[in-house]
């Protein structure tokens, strides 16, 4: 049999183009078995790649998880073409129509000369787009997020908009003693879903003090926690390998000991 031309235009519909290829009758299995629905985990995934390459400024890498990221955009516009609902073109069309119309200031006869300029013609043009809602609940559109701290700051900032909120940082700070106190009364009494329920309500606490703060956001926060994390466990490693052992050849104590240098080394 023939293998399949590979010479797909640089181009969204070139990546379209081998999609189809991919899914077609003689084409690859796994891609052939893909659906809308076992999209979103790699999605999940390419999403997050993208954001760590901009986070570590590796811009060889970027080019490469965008790449990943818009493979599985179009993939996913290919299944919807496949079952009639929508096609990668409605995609384009949709988005362009909608830039433009929240562009006034650019494609229409509005003025903007700054950013709080720019965001209050934004914000009034989407709500130009929305169906009234019934409720009239600040929540009435769903926050949706691919993370828990970012939905979480987003639930605050909607509250905050309309003055619930905190007046100065020593508040947040009291709520999350007392979140800490509720969570140990918990662990306390050994309640399971005691215990969930305190602790979720503990790191919302958190998630409120870095959005207070208006500096960098919780996730920006807790990735760069875990960056540290697995660096300095990687020079517990270094570190135990010297002494010619393995991290699972050690003991808990001795695992903290090789941390602590690793924290005295600034690393």
């Amino acid at each position: 049999m023939a293998k399949k031309t590979c010479d797909f235009p640089a181009t969204a519909e070139g990546v379209a183009e081998l999609v189809k290829c991919l899914r077609a009758p003689d084409g690859c299995p796994w891609d052939k078995a893909q659906t809308l629905a076992s999209l979103r985990e790699s999605l999940t995934g390419e999403c997050a790649e993208v954001i760590e390459a901009i986070d570590l400024n590796d811009r060889g890498n970027l080019c490469e998880e965008l790449g990943d990221l818009l493979m599985n955009v179009v993939f996913a516009a290919v299944v919807a073409e496949e079952e009639n609902s929508f096609a990668l073109r409605d995609v384009c069309k949709n988005v362009i129509a909608k830039m433009v119309r929240r562009h006034p200031h650019v494609f229409g006869a509005a003025r903007a000369g700054d950013v709080d300029e720019v965001m209050r013609i934004w914000q009034k043009a989407k709500q130009a787009e929305k169906t009234p809602a019934s409720g009239g609940s600040i929540y009435d559109k769903p926050i949706v997020s691919l993370s828990a701290l970012d939905r979480a700051t987003t639930v605050q900032k909607r509250a905050a908009k309309v003055g619930f909120d905190w007046i100065e940082q020593g508040g947040v700070m009291a709520k999350i003693e007392e979140e800490t106190r509720e969570l140990a009364e918990a662990l306390a009494e050994g309640d399971d879903d005691h215990i969930d329920e305190e602790l979720g309500d503990l790191l919302f606490a958190a998630v409120n003090l870095a959005r207070f703060r208006k500096g960098r956001s919780a996730e920006e926060l807790l990735r760069a926690s875990c960056r540290k994390f697995v660096t300095r466990f990687q020079a517990v490693e270094q570190l135990a390998a010297r002494d010619g052992r393995t991290a699972a050849d050690c003991s808990a104590a001795e695992l903290e000991e090789y941390y602590q240098n690793a924290k005295k080394m600034q690393i």
